[in-house]
């Protein structure tokens, strides 16, 4: 295969989201005679298959480099996006923050901005601007069910409107059902409302979906600890 033809094969790998695969195609590209489009179109798949096989470290050397080197304005949105997102769940909101920060100064104005800043905002725990965060992307989509979940859990978490939280979290379970994170929040706001069957069901459900998630082990335990 030419250089062209590998590159087009991992894309169509990438759409089908065979991440593995469309990155071992990425990876066989030998650049030495691309023109800097073609460059920095490698660069993008090469940083979104990283990021979506959770390999950050590699997925950042990438994203960056579209960012620089970019004259596409969604594309350099797109990984603008994805840079914060992986700040924030390496643990540096800070950074995110900045990325979001030339967004937003740029004219950018999304759902998904306000939820990466909603939860940089609620990483360092500062609950009143994640919650103000959460506001402003529902006031963009009411049904949105990222910002539904993520204002529900604080509102829960924090003790600030736990009837509220209840209800924006059964919001987002009922527009994504077979989300353990999801239910894992709804099981959360009854276990600070006091209703513990109700937050025994929901937490059981999230666990049998997903065991492994860290914020979902800790909840089971504590409802285990409640019920000893």
């Amino acid at each position: 295969m030419s250089v062209h033809e590998l590159l087009e094969e991992g894309i169509k790998l990438f759409t089908m989201k065979r991440w593995d695969r469309a990155l071992e195609e990425f990876l066989k590209v030998a650049t030495d005679d691309f023109e800097q489009k073609d460059n920095t179109e490698l660069a993008y798949y090469l940083g979104l298959c990283y990021a979506k096989l959770e390999r950050f470290d590699d997925a950042l050397i990438y994203l960056e480099q579209v960012v620089t080197a970019s004259e596409d304005p969604l594309r350099m949105y797109q990984c603008r996006l994805a840079l914060a997102y992986i700040y924030v769940i390496t643990g540096r909101s800070k950074l995110a923050e900045f990325e979001l920060g030339r967004l937003t100064k740029g004219g950018y104005e999304s759902i998904q901005i306000y939820t990466t800043l909603a939860f940089a905002a609620w990483c360092q725990k500062q609950y009143q601007r994640a919650i103000d965060f959460y506001e402003k992307a529902l006031e963009m989509d009411r049904n949105n069910a990222t910002a539904l979940n993520g204002l529900g859990y604080i509102l829960a978490d924090s003790d600030i409107d736990i009837k509220r939280a209840i209800k924006l979290c059964r919001q987002a379970v009922d527009i994504k059902p077979q989300s353990a994170a999801y239910m894992d929040s709804l099981g959360w706001a009854y276990f600070k409302s006091g209703d513990i069957p109700e937050a025994r069901s929901w937490l059981r459900r999230a666990f049998e979906l997903s065991p492994n998630r860290p914020e979902i082990k800790n909840h089971m335990k504590i409802i285990i600890s409640h019920d000893i």
